[in-house]
């Protein structure tokens, strides 16, 4: 097979590519990190890249526009003339033809994203499953020959009451070198007094578990002293499964799509989690080989692919996970490079599109011990919510997509520095103040010139304040009549500037227009149609409290999420943020093993709702369509931030 030299810039990164890759897919096998939130469907845009053109002899290549395939219709409805005459092609769409020297431009770069997923302070009872048992041992003699599985085993029961505990192979390798290094005195690691996982020579204090959060677009670990209960540390990164698409439908449809897809994604995931591993033990001056146990959570997607079970049926009615019950697995079966014979626990499932990190949020919250009448949204791409008390529990999935995270929007990115995370539009002037991540002062405070895109909490702060500011009106349209220069057309389409281009580092302005809007639309009304079909199942009228779980759901502004109407009217200090509570849940699980015995009662207590079988949903949702909703009352909001 022909192969040609394709060179990416500004890294540098070059390389032989078959002919008949894309350019995508080129940029996987180099290491060159482009945007790809539909997967490579050609329908998200945000892979955009250039052609150089001309002769490079510093390459020793020549590159032109016809060493790629022709531009495709696809292409056409994502790229605009004026772009396409400058050489810009979707990375996803553009095979390679010859030799190319390809430019990413910023907003097409991953880059760094900031993890949001600090551990969230919270009172846990210690309960671990893995524990520590010292013990000396009378060495053996001819007459007291007793193996020496035997005499470790006969100590433990005399010393601390344990009934026989099996030992795990490795363990009993390496048993007679421990008894004999540390002279008859030896540390048991023992899981749940019925499994000894490692035997170390001498008296050991310490044993160290990890809890993990899986997600769709960012990993979390929480490394935790199993003696005290101490968070010695936490690390996280982006979820490296997000090349082959932003949401878990893009990566069942790779999955589908690719006969080495389910390979490619669990090899993915395992290889993020073991750097994770290694970089969050490593900062605490510990070994990958310290951590005894494991919790993990994510949802039913994420758990089906880090266990190589074929996610498929997940993709179709009735939406069938292969398994709902939790799991306990050997770090080695998996390929985890922690202590060989460390437990993995993986948190029970609910649902098809309703998963472990919901169960986490339950056990981390505990809805079904509370009077009070509930709802907790984990704001995020598959937008899971559970409501209720302790009387009934129910929960659901709402398809509000990755546009809430920045996604589908022109300028959204991922919360990473130089995105714009805060907007605030003058009613009276229409002029827009900002905050970017990095800086601490917002403009015009501070003169910015590093805006690179609009992230999530950005992206809702901007179409609420447009319609705050009755730039936008209550069907989302802009207003044709205003007299700034901020509102303006192009390609005939009205948008609205948020950014001049002297206040970004890109070659224009930042700007929010119609199909950004709706995008925004289309999420925030599945959440609150999803939340209104609960109500009603549930008979009530209103809520008495609303909590943002997820990292993204604590840099939401509350009131900017009533005003767009994110979720039904409820007094405002009632709304709160509590962060990761999915991975806040995995720590609970981690440290307190009665936890998972409630985790699994939960799991089969709460009733999943179906939206997409309950016939009034598309009603519910046309009427959500609206900013905030086409005829529901939001006493709790002041007539002004209400655009009537």
């Amino acid at each position: 097979m022909k192969k040609s030299q394709v060179i990416f810039q500004p890294s540098g990164r070059r390389g032989e590519i078959p002919e008949g890759k894309t350019v995508l897919e080129a940029s996987r096998s180099l290491g060159v990190g482009i945007e790809s939130v539909c997967g490579g469907k050609k329908s998200c845009g945000k892979c955009r890249i250039r052609i150089e053109s001309g002769i490079f002899d510093r390459f020793g290549i020549t590159s032109l526009p016809d060493h790629l395939s022709p531009f495709t219709e696809e292409e056409g409805k994502l790229i605009g003339e004026k772009e396409r005459a400058e050489g810009f092609r979707l990375a996803c769409a553009a095979v390679i033809r010859g030799d190319v020297l390809i430019f990413v431009p910023e907003e097409s770069r991953t880059g760094r994203q900031v993890v949001r997923k600090e551990a969230s302070e919270r009172a846990i009872s210690l309960n671990p499953s893995v524990r520590l048992f010292s013990a000396t041992l009378p060495p053996p003699t001819l007459n007291d020959p007793l193996g020496d599985y035997e005499r470790l085993v006969a100590a433990l029961a005399e010393r601390f009451g344990l009934q026989r505990p099996e030992i795990d192979y490795p363990a009993l390798i390496g048993l007679p070198g421990a008894l004999r290094q540390g002279n008859w005195t030896v540390t048991a690691a023992i899981r749940m007094e019925r499994e000894i996982l490692a035997v170390f020579p001498g008296e050991v204090e310490e044993a160290y578990g990890l809890a993990i959060d899986v997600g769709s677009t960012t990993v979390a670990g929480y490394l935790c002293s199993l003696k005290t209960g101490k968070l010695i540390g936490t690390e996280s990164l982006m979820n490296p499964q997000v090349t082959y698409g932003d949401d878990v439908i893009a990566r069942i449809t790779y999955v589908i799509d690719h006969p080495d897809g389910m390979k490619k994604m669990r090899g993915a995931i395992i290889e993020g989690l073991n750097l994770l591993i290694r970089t969050v033990t490593g900062d605490a001056g510990l070994s990958p080989a310290d951590i005894l146990e494991i919790t993990l959570v994510g949802n039913t997607a994420m758990h089906h692919l880090f266990l190589g079970i074929d996610p498929r049926p997940l993709g179709v009615s009735p939406f069938t996970p292969a398994v709902h019950r939790s799991l306990d697995i050997k770090a080695r079966d998996l390929g985890l490079t922690t202590h060989p014979a460390a437990n993995v626990h993986i948190l029970p499932i609910e649902a098809g599109f309703v998963g472990a990190d919901n169960v986490g949020v339950l056990i981390a919250e505990e809805p079904y011990r509370r009077e009070e009448m509930v709802l907790i949204i984990d704001v995020g791409t598959n937008g899971e919510m559970v409501m209720g008390n302790r009387d009934r529990l129910l929960s659901a999935s709402c398809a509000t997509g990755p546009a809430l995270e920045g996604a589908h929007i022109r300028f959204g990115m991922r919360a990473a520095p130089g995105a714009i995370e805060r907007i605030r539009i003058d009613p009276e002037t229409l002029e827009v103040s900002f905050k970017i991540i990095g800086e601490e002062r917002w403009r015009p405070e501070v003169r910015l010139t590093g805006a690179k895109g609009i992230c999530g909490s950005g992206i809702i702060d901007g179409v609420a304040e447009l319609y705050r500011a009755g730039i936008i009106n209550r069907s989302g349209r802009f207003r044709t009549d205003l007299a700034t220069p901020r509102l303006r057309l192009t390609d005939g389409k009205p948008e609205f500037v948020i950014a001049w281009p002297e206040e970004t580092s890109l070659e224009g302005a930042i700007t929010i227009n119609q199909k950004d809007v709706r995008s925004v639309q289309l999420a925030k009304g599945a959440l609150y149609a999803g939340a209104k079909l609960m109500m009603k199942r549930l008979g009530i009228a209103k809520l008495d409290r609303v909590i943002l779980a997820g990292a993204f759901g604590s840099y939401i502004d509350k009131t900017e999420a009533m005003i767009l109407g994110m979720f039904p009217d409820c007094d405002l200090d009632h709304v709160s943020s509590v962060g990761n509570a999915a991975g806040d849940g995995a720590r609970i699980a981690l440290l307190n093993r009665d936890k998972r015995l409630e985790a699994d009662v939960v799991a089969r207590q709460v009733e999943y709702l179906e939206l997409t079988l309950v016939k009034e949903f598309q009603e519910e949702f046309m009427a959500a369509m609206f900013i905030p909703h086409m005829s529901d009352a939001f006493p709790h909001l002041p007539p002004s931030e209400l655009n009537t």
